[in-house]
């Protein structure tokens, strides 16, 4: 009984006292590279996710933010039809490792911000505008005119959110 109470003793002891406080502690760090400069209508970061993507091909990944209406809108409907007042914003980074998570992926810089704005005419039709900030820091590209800027807007449009518990 003796020598169980003494094995018990030792590895109590052992895990308690077998990490040494002498390890350097990792500091939780912000990940500074991925934030958002230059001159934007707003900062999508403070608005809520609808839904995320990542490239293997172009190693980028992408964040669907939307306004209060946009998300509200799109987490109770299927429908690609937001209401007037909604913004959808896609922020598209590029990617680099994960220092800290072995095999893992964190977005790195600013590749593209692109914004969808919704209004509705006073005979209910919808209208949308488009803005999309590229380069560093982030500036407003020109606008072009035809469908690469009406397939963008369909794009962005027609991503459903994703299912959050």
């Amino acid at each position: 009984m003796k020598l169980i109470k003494a094995f018990l003793v030792t590895l109590v002891s052992l895990c308690m006292f077998g990490c040494s406080a002498d390890e350097p502690k990792i500091s939780a760090t912000f990940n500074q590279a991925a934030t958002l400069v230059g001159d934007l209508p707003a900062n999508p970061l403070q608005w809520q996710v609808i839904t995320s993507s990542a490239n293997k091909a172009d190693s980028t990944m992408s964040t669907l933010y939307g306004n209060d209406a946009a998300v509200k809108y799109a987490r109770t409907t299927s429908q690609h039809d937001y209401p007037g007042g909604s913004v959808l914003s896609l922020v598209t980074w590029t990617q680099r490792e994960d220092e800290r998570w072995f095999g893992a992926n964190i977005p790195d810089q600013a590749r593209s911000v692109e914004f969808v704005s919704v209004t509705v005419s006073a005979d209910g039709r919808p209208s949308y505008s488009y803005e999309d900030y590229e380069g560093t820091p982030l500036k407003r590209m020109p606008p072009s005119n035809g469908t690469p800027t009406n397939d963008r807007v369909s794009y962005l449009l027609s991503q459903r959110a994703a299912v959050m518990p």
